[in-house]
């Protein structure tokens, strides 16, 4: 089962760190997300949505790219139309990830020089997570972790 996390930052670029972070993770096997976001509000108000690749948009590109690139030899052009359009619908059959509308309710109460973190993740090693996110300062805004895990990412971000 997925578990929701997100996390509010106090210093605007520590959720593209900490997401680099988990994205290290990622690569050594050790967490798996279905879906990540990162919200920003600059200093002068203005929100910034970076929505980071998730497996079901990578797998949706991937079956996009071979569909198109079988179909490019028979009909070039009509090929990767078909393609592309075949890859979107794949991806969003598979999309479970983080809610837009839910992803602006956060952005509207974030505020300025902070930055949030969406998670969707899973299946992750809790032993590597937490000291990933012991550097920065934030808070947990949303979480469907149980109260024992919730409690150690709130300690982990101080």
């Amino acid at each position: 089962m997925s578990q929701l996390v997100v996390v509010g930052f106090n210093q605007l670029e520590d959720a593209r760190n900490a997401m680099g972070r988990l994205r290290g993770l990622e690569r050594a096997g050790r967490i798996r997300f279905e879906d990540t976001a990162i919200v920003e509000r600059a200093e002068d108000g203005k929100a910034h949505v970076r929505n980071e690749a998730s497996g079901t948009t990578e797998t949706g590109a991937a079956v996009g790219a071979v569909l198109g690139g079988l179909l490019v030899f028979a009909m070039p052009v009509v090929g990767i139309a078909i393609g592309a359009a075949v890859g979107a619908a794949f991806g969003a059959l598979l999309d479970k990830g983080v809610s837009g509308k839910f992803v602006d309710e956060v952005k509207e109460t974030l505020q300025p020089g902070r930055s949030a973190l969406f998670l969707v993740v899973k299946d992750a090693d809790v032993d590597a997570l937490m000291p990933a996110l012991r550097d920065f300062e934030g808070d947990v805004i949303q979480t469907t972790l149980d109260e024992e895990a919730e409690e150690a990412l709130r300690q982990a971000l101080h």
